[in-house]
């Protein structure tokens, strides 16, 4: 009886290993044990096996294509920051959409040591961004970066608000190019191919195909010259601009200085014109005080003004 009841608890614990092992088994295809390596190819290769050096490759041949400083594959993998940090990025991120917190501040701040860009893990970055330079870069929690953004050092996509679990971060569409020292501050989108300026301070939205410079940033149209030398916003989408900068490019402040300054130049010229008509007249402004004011014939004046009477002939 002994003998039979020791049979039974051993093969009784041995199916509940067998179990469980199975249990864990179909709980973990295709991933080794350990809850990290799950996590790492939970991430990062639920797509694909290769996709990781599929972006890596997108990822080199967009800074070949960027910057001329560039001379080889072998060099910007090497020796560029911004790659190396988007591929701990990317598994930071992965440890963040698994829930494994720590770790993927972990890998962040890792990445922030050895290259001088802080992304946090939660922030999401599309393909073939490129990051140059890089040093000072802060990307927050919230973020949301396009597919082919450049970004050059010293950038900030921060938050203003305090509510936490919401949108506090800005959104950058596709093709935004943000210059050295600019600051998107908040919670709202720029548009698709539109530029910040070095060292704006953007705290509105930007429209697409925009550029926005200054400190409280204001939003300029890149302008072409066309027929009879007026100006208009060009349609076309402009080529890739260095560090944000827009040719021809038409400031609505500067447009209005320059309007009011062109308009004091014909006051002026309007007031020499009637005072040289006047002294053709053979009468002064000077002249006219008390009554003889009153006797100053207006009608006379205007006629003069439009050339239709000469000295000493009197309208009719």
């Amino acid at each position: 009886m002994a003998e039979w009841a020791s049979a039974a608890w051993r093969e009784s614990t041995y199916n509940r290993q067998k179990r469980h092992k199975q249990s864990r088994q179909s709980d973990n295809v295709g991933f080794p044990d350990g809850w990290m390596g799950k996590t790492f190819l939970h991430g990062i290769s639920t797509t694909a096996p290769t996709d990781m050096f599929t972006r890596l490759r997108e990822d080199i041949a967009t800074i070949r294509e960027r910057d001329p400083a560039a001379r080889s594959a072998w060099e910007v993998l090497t020796c560029y920051p911004g790659l190396h940090v988007l591929v701990l990025h990317r598994f930071a991120h992965a440890c963040w959409r698994v829930k494994r917190y720590w770790l993927a501040r972990v890998v962040s701040q890792i990445g922030r040591f050895l290259t001088g860009i802080e992304i946090h893990p939660g922030a999401t970055v599309g393909r073939r961004v490129f990051i140059d330079h890089g040093m000072g870069v802060v990307v927050g929690e919230t973020a949301v970066i396009g597919d082919e953004c450049t970004i050059y050092q010293g950038v900030t996509l921060g938050g203003t608000s305090l509510t936490r679990g919401a949108k506090r971060h800005p959104t950058l569409e596709r093709g935004v190019i943000v210059g050295a020292g600019a600051k998107v501050l908040g919670g709202f989108t720029v548009g698709a191919d539109a530029k910040i300026g070095s060292n704006a301070v953007v705290v509105k939205p930007v429209p697409a195909g925009a550029t926005a410079v200054g400190n409280p940033a204001r939003v300029i149209a890149p302008a072409r010259a066309v027929g009879g030398g007026t100006v208009k916003p060009a349609a076309a989408r402009p080529e890739f601009c260095a560090y944000g900068i827009t040719p021809n490019a038409d400031d609505p402040v500067s447009l209005a200085i320059h309007g009011l300054v062109n308009h004091a130049a014909n006051q002026s010229q309007r007031i020499d014109e009637i005072v040289a008509a006047l002294e053709r007249l053979g009468t002064r402004l000077e002249a006219l005080q008390g009554a003889d004011a009153a006797l100053f014939d207006l009608r006379r004046l205007s006629a003069a003004l439009e050339g239709k009477v000469e000295s000493g002939t009197e309208p009719h």
